[in-house]
Formats: structure tokens, sequence, C-alpha cells
């Protein structure tokens, strides 16, 4: 069937005009039947990260999985990560996470995430998405079977415990002084108290949201404050994060940013040597640098590549066995600790190899050097795609490359937008390959 809400990364809109009340409750109750399994009393936890509109989902939310006598456990502003943390500790069915993530406050969306903590399955999602356009009245709990809501104020405490012990008991920060931006979101408490808690000098910025200033100007998508902010207070490392705190980039002591294919590489270059990695490799997307396969070749893994989405990753991580995934976004999957990407988490990972090397992290951080890679988003619909002009530009394009680039054309799971990549050792002709593809599609949409 066609998807009609859930994209890439659950359901994601504009808050209000496609994230409605209306909606969230209907998925509220959708998800509690379709989670109804078994005679047990079943829960669910919600969490949210620092957008205005997060109030009027969570309590649509509430609304909707109460009516089909599902109990709910309220967490407040958390992480996406602690969600899905939570999910298992507390034993609910399924955990609930409203964020848009990256995007700015203006959007919201929904997260689901099963008792595993594991996001759903397109099979799962599919059983919900086919409930949304039904009646649901007939389904409804009786009046002594509904369900109750409780507000939990001690999550956060728990997540910190939980990100701290991901590190050995013997690690310490003592002596880093590090520069934290958490986005203004959800993770704007409990990244900076760890930290501190693990001996580190912490400066925070991004750490005062309103409700309208998620991701503005802050966070993993707009990385220039963090820069100038380490550089300011001559801080050993910056680390950023994004609005729900699930993906994570670093900046050095120089202010340079460091993305999640280095990260990627520190994790997996650190493992291996402490024979820690599952498998002699590590899952990436089609996004991530040629440099990034080219370094793991170099020291015997390998680096399979999987479809954007770090469910994706995770999926292909299951099946083979992997313990590190990502995306060159930030999206770093750590599946010894976690089922999903956690920001805080793999930030621990990349601190504790700083502190064990005691070298600058420009140095700790920087393994390879990533080829020239170029990305352009086009504002168009992906139909322009199947038009013969665009066809035989991709294909020109291609050619041109030759088997030492790679040409990606991804149409966004989320927007009217198709992305184009190119990359190869010869950055003039990546521009001009890169070029000529998007002025076929403006001229295929003209």
């Amino acid at each position: 069937m066609s998807r009609k809400y859930f994209g890439t990364d659950g359901i994601r809109g504009l808050a209000n005009r496609v994230i409605t009340p209306e909606l969230a409750l209907k998925v509220g109750q959708a998800a509690g039947i379709v989670f109804q399994r078994g005679d047990h009393r079943h829960r669910v936890v919600i969490g949210k990260d620092t957008r205005l509109s997060g109030y009027m989902i969570e309590y649509a939310l509430v609304s909707g999985f109460a009516s089909v006598g599902i109990d709910v456990m309220i967490l407040g502003p958390v992480p996406t990560p602690a969600v899905a943390m939570l999910a298992r500790s507390m034993r609910a069915d399924l955990g609930v996470m409203i964020s848009a993530s990256h995007n700015p406050y203006e959007d919201n969306g929904i997260k689901l995430f099963g008792p595993d903590g594991y996001k759903l399955s397109d099979e799962v999602e599919a059983e919900i998405e086919a409930l949304l356009g039904q009646d649901l009245s007939s389904k409804l709990a009786a009046s002594s079977e509904l369900g109750r809501a409780k507000r939990f104020d001690d999550v956060q405490a728990r997540y910190i415990e939980y990100a701290k012990r991901t590190l050995p008991r013997n690690v310490s920060l003592d002596g880093l002084r590090i520069v934290i931006d958490c986005a203004n979101g959800a993770a704007y408490k409990v990244a900076p108290q760890a930290l501190w808690e693990l001996g580190a000098e912490v400066f925070s910025i991004g750490c005062e949201p309103n409700g309208v200033n998620i991701n503005r100007d802050v966070g993993s998508t707009a990385p220039a404050a963090l820069s100038a902010k380490v550089r300011e207070m001559r801080a050993d490392i910056g680390i950023a994060l994004d609005g729900d705190a699930d993906r994570v980039l670093i900046v050095d002591e120089h202010g340079h940013l460091v993305d999640g294919d280095q990260l990627m590489a520190l994790v997996a270059t650190n493992w291996k040597e402490e024979g820690q990695l599952a498998r002699p490799g590590i899952v990436a997307t089609v996004m991530s640098n040629l440099g990034l396969e080219r370094y793991l070749g170099g020291i015997g893994l390998a680096l399979e590549r999987v479809a954007v989405g770090d469910r994706y990753v995770l999926e292909r991580m299951r099946e083979g066995g992997y313990n590190v995934g990502g995306e060159q976004s930030g999206h770093i999957i750590l599946s010894d600790h976690t089922t999903t990407g956690d920001g805080l988490v793999a930030a621990m990972q990349v601190l504790s190899v700083v502190q064990k090397k005691r070298k600058p992290v420009s140095e700790v951080c920087h393994l390879f050097e990533p080829l020239p890679q170029i990305l352009k988003n086009v504002r168009v619909r992906k139909s322009v795609l199947e038009r013969a002009p665009v066809v035989k530009s991709i294909d020109a394009a291609r050619e041109r490359l030759g088997a030492g680039g790679r040409l990606l054309i991804r149409p966004s799971g989320t927007e009217a937008v198709i992305r184009v990549m190119g990359e190869g050792d010869d950055r003039a002709l990546v521009e001009s390959v890169v070029d000529s593809v998007c002025d076929a599609l403006h001229g295929a949409a003209a």
C-alpha cells in the first residue's frame, strides 16, 4: 500500500496543518490497537523535544492511547534515544517521541518504537497506517477499561546514568574543556549535566529553549555558533546535537567541523584495537564519503552501504551482526549500547578516545582526507526524474565521473526536494557534473 503518513523517520510535517491534534489522537488509537498483544495491562511512554506544538500533540496522543485502554507514562522533554531506552527499561509496549529532529520549530513529528526500543518495521507501520483511514469507534475501550496517564519526573536522571554507564568506570573527562550545543532541544538539561558529572569543564550554548528557537542558528545543522564558542573559550572540543539529540557532530580545538564519517572511522578503529568490533566492518549510507570507504579498506574493514535513513543502517546492522554504523550527518548507532542513534553516547565514545590518546581532537578525529563531495538540493517534485532530458543528463554525468567517482540522485522523503550528490578526486569535475544535473532538473520542471 502507498504510505500517506509515514516517511523514512515516522510521521512529520507542519504542526497544526499536517501534524494536527486529530491526527495525533488517531495515531495514538491506531498504534495502541496494533500493540495490544496479550491480556496484560498495556502501556506506552511518550517523550518530546522542546517545540511549542509538543504540548498540543502530547495531550492528543495521551487521549488517543487512553481511549483504547493504554496507560500512558509521560516523560516530558527527553532525547529520542532516551525514549527508546525507557520503553525497554519501563517494560512498555511501545514508545513515542514527539519531534521533527533537525527541522525548524514550525514542524513536528511522531516517531514510534517497539517494546524492544527499535523503530518499527515497514510492516508494522503499514498496519498502523491502514487503521488511520478507518472508523475506530468500535475498537474504543469500555468506560471501565480506559487508560490512565502519569507524568514521571526522574527520567532525565535515569538517562544520564544510562549514558554514563556506556563508558568504563575508570574513564574520566577530567581536564577537558567542552562546549556543548544542545540546539535548544531535547538534551538541553541531560547533556551538559552528564558531561559535568564525568569531570569535564562544560560550557553550554543552545540550552535555553523557548518553544520556537529549536535548531535556530544552533545545533548540528548550524555549527558556526559552536565553532565560534570553542575558539572563544579555548576549549578542547565542541559537541553539537540536533533537536532530539539522536545525531552529533564534533568541532575540534580550532573550530573545524568533524562529520559523522570521521566519527565512525574513529570508533571503528578504536573498537578494532580494543577487540570490540563484532564484525570486521561497519554499516553506513550511500552518502558516506569514498574517503571513509578507502580508509576502512586500508585497515582491513569493510563498508556496507544502505539507503539514507538510520533505520536502514540499523536493519543491516542487525541482519549482519555489525555493532557500529551511522550516517555522515551524525546519526551514529553503537548497538552494544543503543537501539537507535544517540548523539550523547556517540560523543562520549569520541571523548574516551581523546582521553586515551592524550592528543588534540584535530589529530584524533582526522583519520582520512575526504574526497571532494558536492551536494545540492533542487526544489522540484521527484516525478521530473522520469523525464527524458533528466535521464539523459544523469547518464552523461555518471559517464563523465567514471569508475573513480559517484553520483547519487535522491528524492527527499519529507519534502519536494531532489538531492544531487557527486563525488570524485577532481573537485572541478564533480562541481561541473552536479551543476549539469541540477540544471536539467530545473529545466524539466519549468
